[in-house]
């Protein structure tokens, strides 16, 4: 099983394999149970674990990094009912963590996702380029998102003036044929 195919269910604890997508969800196979089943995307939302990024105190890093360092860490895992030792935990195992940001839920969600990494023997590792190409990614978005508010506020103004011009115009003509065919 590959680190890539792994999904996280919006509603549903634990992680799950991607099988196959479909237009209206997924089918999807659950890391603990080994069960198969479909997971409507009306319901649910899908994030895939690659995705997945942690607050930090200075710029976001991906979950792998997180999982990597825990994994590494000689601390053993706390239980996932005690949120304080779970802080205390990751305050030794990662302390950039920016964990005003970042919820004792979600830390728990690392904890029992570790463990479910470990029980599957899951590498835990990006796609090949992954990184290189996020950098690309997020050096696009800025750049577009520095050009936005200008672009959106343009269009807004413009689709508004045609919505106003188009709703008076609308009527008037109506009205003309009207009393045209009279």
């Amino acid at each position: 099983m590959d680190y890539s195919k792994l999904i996280s269910v919006t509603g549903l604890g634990g992680l799950f394999e991607l099988i196959a997508s479909k237009a209206d969800g997924a089918i999807v196979r659950s890391l603990e149970d080994k069960s198969t089943k479909f997971i409507s995307s009306r319901q649910h939302s899908f994030s895939h674990l690659e995705s997945i990024e942690v607050y930090t105190q200075r710029e976001n890093v991906n979950l792998v990094e997180v999982l990597k360092a825990m994994q590494a860490s000689s601390e053993p895992l706390p239980s996932e009912k005690d949120a304080a030792a779970i802080k205390k935990y990751f305050q030794k195992v990662y302390p950039d963590m920016d964990f005003d940001r970042v919820y004792a839920s979600d830390m728990k969600k690392m904890i029992k996702w570790l463990s479910l990494l470990k029980k599957n023997e899951i590498e835990l590792k990006l796609r090949e380029g992954e990184e290189e190409v996020a950098s690309d990614e997020d050096k696009a978005k800025e750049e577009a998102t520095d050009n936005e508010p200008a672009a959106a506020e343009v269009v807004a103004d413009e689709q508004t003036a045609t919505a106003k011009k188009g709703s008076k115009t609308i009527p008037k003509k109506k009205t003309a044929k009207k009393k045209e065919q009279n």
